[in-house]
């Protein structure tokens, strides 16, 4: 069944993880899909493997007003109007103390995940078709804190009130707005958070995280994608300012 045919997706973060599964599977069901990140080589590689006709990609970064527009008017130009956004580029930082953390480093993480989720909804969503969807993608460090990873924690907080209040603006239209919050996902950003956790046994790391997890592993990117998928589709119609935990039971512990 093809839950999303005719519709037209934008994927921030496209190139690699939970976007690229994510793309793959909007496809499956009949999407057209603008795929954008900064990294323009994964990008290509990517749509290289997608093979289809039904996607293309804009190099942007989405901390940037200019290219956030950009890749707004490259989508109309292309496929012609906008009905699903997933806001779901991000970065984790570094594994550093409060009291040690680099200021720059800390505009950097804030400008992605806050700045780029906000500036993705002001741009996007006035062009959306009514009814249309809004996925961001927080964590479960949206919702708990985490030691020695302050700046992405008070980032993915600060994604939940641009979901709320964009959902309560954007409600007069029928567009719905969501988050979904995964736990740890076998991705790069994963890799990265383990390695400056453990530099010399980042395996160590990973087993630390399994261990905070009642299903005592990590997600697939493709399972958060199904979620995505959910809440990009007409069965999630009714549904709007809510935080989809997808997190194996973590925040049970």
């Amino acid at each position: 069944m093809s839950k999303l045919k005719d519709k037209v997706a934008i994927i921030t973060g496209g190139a690699l993880g939970i976007g690229k599964a994510t793309a793959k599977l909007f496809l499956d069901h009949g999407a057209k899909v603008m795929l954008v990140d900064i990294k323009e080589k994964e990008l290509k590689a990517t749509v290289e493997k997608l093979n289809s006709l039904l996607v293309d990609y804009c190099v942007a970064d989405v901390s940037k007003s200019k290219d956030v527009k950009h890749y707004v008017a490259e989508t109309l130009k292309v496929f012609g109007k906008i009905d699903i956004f997933f806001n779901n580029a991000g970065i984790e930082g570094k594994s550093i103390p409060m009291a040690e953390y680099p200021e720059d480093l800390f505009d950097q993480v804030i400008a992605v995940n806050i700045k780029g989720v906000w500036l993705g909804c002001q741009n996007v969503i006035p062009k959306m078709t009514d009814g249309g969807s809004v996925i961001i993608t927080s964590s479960v460090a949206g919702l708990k804190g985490f030691k020695g990873l302050g700046p992405y924690v008070v980032s993915k907080h600060g994604e939940l009130g641009i979901m709320r209040t964009a959902a309560l603006e954007f409600a007069e239209r029928g567009i719905r707005v969501n988050s979904v919050h995964p736990g740890p996902v076998h991705t790069r950003m994963m890799r990265s958070i383990e390695k400056n956790i453990s530099p010399n046994h980042p395996e160590e790391a990973q087993k630390g995280f399994e261990n905070l997890i009642p299903f005592e592993r990590y997600a697939e990117p493709e399972e958060i994608a199904n979620l995505v998928l959910f809440l990009a589709s007409d069965d999630s119609k009714y549904m709007t300012g809510t935080m989809q935990v997808i997190d194996g039971g973590m925040l049970l512990m």
